[in-house]
């Protein structure tokens, strides 16, 4: 993935992906976003976000999501980014 995938930036996030024979999410929190309660927290919140967002993709692929850092994380703003990079990328119905 990080070698041969594609990448798409948004204020929130970073986004791999590539084509695949289904929908497969991969989720990268390094310890830089905090201790184990807030890393999961964000783990959380990007899986409900992109199972908001998911029935809107064309065709399946395989996503890796990395947050960026920030002071507050929340659902809306992922799922903004998501909707945002998946419109970019061409990848939005």
């Amino acid at each position: 993935m990080f070698a041969r995938g594609k990448k798409s930036f948004s204020p929130y996030l970073l986004m791999m992906y590539m084509p695949a024979a289904k929908v497969s999410l991969g989720l990268c929190v390094s310890k830089k976003h905090g201790k184990s309660v807030m890393r999961n927290r964000i783990k959380r919140l990007l899986r409900e976000a992109f199972r908001a967002e998911c029935g809107h993709l064309k065709s399946p692929c395989a996503i890796v999501l990395v947050p960026k850092q920030a002071d507050e994380y929340s659902l809306e703003n992922f799922r903004k980014g998501l909707r945002a990079m998946f419109k970019k990328e061409g990848l939005y119905k």
